[in-house]
């Protein structure tokens, strides 16, 4: 959590205008980053306001401010707690006196009925010392009153006035019934007593009141000194994260001399200050040890920290039910417009269950009556699903094929495939429905007697061993990879480290940029990419001027830097490990083969993007450039660890075919990592399950298709017929055609979609010619699946679905690069590039990417002899 949220709930609600003010001062930093670099840029209105002053004047002003205003409520909090704290202990001392023990327990008296309601005056004023305390606020002097009970604390100080403190008290009918019962005591003081054990009973119901009034009182200050410690604690976190932040960005060395000077030398932040504060909370365990629990201290240390826990429970679940109750009504608003269109009507909301999420309703009206139904039933999403149902259902009983289990996989898959490019439900839940399909329409056919037709028991276990397999760790493996480095903060080092040596020249920046995206999805996945980089020119963005060209080159060229990076190493997308699977039969490329081929490719194809975007944009006009700093701190010996491992496990996958009789497959390999890094507790289980897990499922579930489809025997049908039209074409024209069909599906769909639905067609069809080339039609037609980055989007779903969906469409794979990129806005609000940005740079980039492979990578793909 950034401290800036972690001040907002941390906090004391009633002293939220007296921590210091964090966000405040990073906006601040900001506006003096963007004064030091362009103090003259710009017209009137949009140039800094503070100009020709030192920085660190400016910011130390800003910092003395707050150190101020901490110290002076720190003071008045202070004394007002202690001298309630005094009042406490001279009210505990007279109770242990009155009970003639030092160490007493609370006991109820005995259940008697009494006649009258004779209490001695002396219980009042033990109960009502803290009744009558005076809170300084900031307009004067104001007596508080309490509304809370006597047996907890939870509610005790809830209404408040002063900004200055909580408000303390006994109930208001306990000190309206001060007089009443102070009369009837002296009233009554005369009169014979009837018994000795009445007066007995009534002695122990004064003093179990009294005790339980002190308990009330031990547990509300100890609850206020420990929120007061932790308010120095937060504001000293502040002042030396706000002061890191600004050497980070200012590149100064204040922090130091500024914490050392002025902020531990102040008042609340002095050790022996913090030393009073804990004698204090000690004395409160003290005397709830004297009060409750007949001198155990470890008994009242643990109770009163569990007052102290659900007070603190009891406050951050108010402040964060108000923030979720925000959050509910805008999902509640925003799912209406998606759901009921732009004319949906607010109030046409259903309310349902106790958490109250807000459901778009519709009403129909029938010959029965009007009914109301989710509006969901009649979206855009829904009608398209039914009919892709229908469409399913056709094909099982029209007849197109002639065997009854190719009829049922040519419907199984048109329907996945239809899923798929709509996504009229989540990729992964498609995938999930394929081994059921499988199994229930008798697709796998036995491998020995192709006429036969497997068993469902059998076909089960066929299409789950499909769904498993060295690949799918292989994936594993590199998100394993992908996580340490990015926990451990290396991707990030190697990135500044080489953009600091870019300098500041605008073209140079570019291709720097450009060069480390594509780095970084080859290492990291290019889905993890773009967000890693766009971090890291977040001050360079800042720093531009609104609407700056730069602005818009920059992150379109990481967008489409990290397209390509995702065809650089076979784990650095989803389709690229398809491909491995699918190639696996006629023997996959090694690593050195495939950095053999696609290095060139790449290299080029961002060579000549970063060309057409320095000529379309023209980012060197006008433009100055804030030079990125690398990161300073050492290598510690965990990231040299990490970055061993990482390179271990590259290496040995590079040399996988000369060790195959050792680790049989690259999967076998890809556990290395796994058990290091999560052995050692590098990673742990929350990193475990945060792996991409609906790209697990979406490429195992197309592996389990592309097995039903060859098992079946569609696949070899489909082949013949294909491969009886291209027949006469030569292998460099069928490489030219898939290509660019390929090229053209990727635009509209998934990267790893069109993979799944397309590679295994396009390897029989090479393995049907007459000089089989299967491993090279493969290869370059998944080197097209990373090559098409013509759309914002890889789908049909409009920009406002994608906007309001991002989490949920998590499996859109390398066209994440691209949608990160079109999301991304400025401090203003607005987005830096438009939809017509991408069609404009984006369709001759596929084309440039396209003719690269078909050339380049060709050649190179010839040369090793696929």
């Amino acid at each position: 959590m950034r401290f800036s949220h972690s001040i907002q709930f941390n906090a004391v609600p009633d002293w939220s205008s007296h921590y210091i003010a964090y966000s405040n001062l990073k906006k601040l930093i900001y506006q003096l980053e963007k004064t030091v670099h362009q103090q003259s840029a710009g017209d009137a209105e949009s140039r800094p306001l503070i100009q020709h002053e030192d920085p660190e004047v400016v910011f130390g002003r800003a910092l003395d401010v707050e150190l101020e205003k901490i110290s002076s409520f720190y003071v008045v909090k202070e004394k007002e707690l202690m001298e309630e704290v005094n009042d406490l202990l001279r009210d505990v001392g007279t109770f242990e006196e009155e009970t003639g023990s030092t160490e007493g327990e609370l006991r109820p008296p005995p259940t008697q009925s009494i006649s009258d309601n004779r209490i001695p005056t002396r219980a009042v004023r033990l109960g009502s010392t803290s009744g009558r305390s005076r809170v300084s606020t900031e307009d004067g002097i104001e007596d508080s009153e309490d509304e809370g009970d006597e047996t907890t604390a939870l509610n005790t100080g809830r209404k408040r006035r002063s900004s200055f403190g909580r408000r303390k008290s006994v109930p208001a009918n306990m000190m309206a019934s001060t007089t009443d019962m102070t009369a009837s005591t002296d009233l009554t003081r005369s009169v014979r007593r009837d018994s000795m054990a009445f007066d007995d009973y009534a002695e122990q119901a004064v003093l179990f009141s009294s005790g339980i009034m002190l308990k009330k009182r031990i547990v509300t200050l100890y609850v206020q000194l420990c929120e007061l410690k932790s308010y120095i604690q937060l504001n000293q976190t502040g002042f030396r994260k706000v002061l890191k932040k600004f050497d980070k960005i200012m590149d100064r060395q204040m922090r130091a001399k500024y914490m050392e000077t002025y902020v531990d030398s102040a008042y609340p932040f002095r050790p022996e200050t913090a030393k009073g504060l804990e004698e204090y909370i000690n004395k409160m365990v003290k005397a709830y040890m004297a009060i409750v629990t007949n001198g155990d201290e470890e008994v009242a240390t643990r109770d009163l920290r569990s007052h102290l826990r659900e007070h603190v429970v009891w406050e951050r679940n108010t402040v964060w039910r108000e923030l979720i109750g925000l959050e509910r009504r805008a999902e509640a608003a925003s799912l209406g417009h998606a759901l009921l269109g732009r004319d949906a009507d607010p109030k046409k909301l259903l309310r349902q269950g106790d958490d109250e999420r807000l459901i778009p309703i519709k009403e129909i009206s029938t010959p029965i009556g009007r009914f109301k139904l989710p509006a969901w039933l009649f979206s855009s999403a829904m009608l398209t699903l039914v009919a892709i149902i229908v469409i399913f259902f056709l094909l099982l009983f029209i007849p197109i094929m002639e065997k009854p289990e190719q009829q049922n996989c040519l419907a199984l898959l048109v329907l996945v495939s239809l899923l798929w490019a709509t996504e009229s439900i989540p990729l992964f839940v498609t995938s999930l429905t394929i081994p059921f399909f499988c199994v229930v329409l008798n697709v796998f056919r036995e491998k020995d007697l192709p006429h036969k037709r497997l068993g469902s028991k059998d076909a089960t276990a066929a299409v789950f061993a499909a769904m498993w397999t060295p690949v799918i760790m292989l994936l594993l493996g590199g998100f394993t990879l992908a996580a340490a480095l990015s926990k451990c903060s290396i991707d990030k080092r190697i990135a500044t480290f080489v953009l600091s040596k870019a300098g500041t020249e605008p073209k140079t920046v570019l291709l720097a940029n450009m060069a480390v995206a594509a780095v970084a999805s080859m290492l990291i996945s290019n889905v993890a990419a773009p967000v890693l980089c766009f971090g890291i020119i977040e001050p360079m963005l800042r720093n531009l001027p609104a609407g700056s060209d730069m602005s818009k080159a920059v992150i379109m060229g990481i967008a489409l830097a990290s397209n390509i990076g995702g065809m650089l190493s076979p784990i650095a997308s989803p389709q690229n490990v398809v491909a491995l699977g699918i190639m696996e039969p006629a023997g996959a490329p090694t690593w050195g083969q495939w950095f053999f081929i696609v290095i060139p490719v790449g290299i080029i194809s961002i060579a000549l993007i970063w060309l057409l975007l320095v000529v379309t944009f023209r980012p060197g006009k006008g433009t100055t450039i804030v030079p990125i700093r690398p990161v300073r701190d050492p290598f510690t010996g965990l990231q040299w660890f990490v970055s061993i491992v990482t390179l271990a496990t590259i290496g040995l996958w590079c040399a996988s075919h000369q060790l195959e009789s050792v680790f049989g497959d690259m999967g076998v390999i890809a556990i290395i990592p796994i058990v290091l890094f999560f052995g050692v507790g590098i990673l742990t289980k929350e990193d475990f399950n945060n792996f991409p897990w609906t790209i697990i499922i979406l490429a195992a579930g197309g592996l389990s298709l592309g097995k039903a489809v060859n098992s079946s025997g569609l696949l070899h049908t489909v082949t013949e017929a294909i491969t009886l039209r291209v027949k006469d074409y030569s292998l460099y024209g069928i490489l030219v055609v898939f290509s660019s069909l390929i090229l053209v599906i990727a635009t509209f769909i998934s990267h790893t979609v069109a993979a799944l639905i397309i590679l295994p067609l396009v390897f029989d069809v090479g393995n049907g010619l007459a000089e089989p080339h299967p491993t090279l039609l493969v290869m370059s037609g998944v080197l097209m699946c990373s090559a098409a980055m013509a759309l914002p989007t890889s789908g049909f779903p409009n920009m406002s679905k994608f906007s309001s969906s991002i989490g949920y469409r998590g499996q859109k794979d390398a066209d994440l690069c691209v949608l990160a990129a079109i999301l991304k806005e400025d401090p203003a609000g607005q987005r830096y590039l438009q939809v017509k940005h991408f069609i404009s740079r984006g369709v001759p980039s596929s084309l440039i990417t396209m003719v690269v492979v078909i050339t380049v990578g060709y050649g190179a793909m010839t040369i090793t002899g696929m």
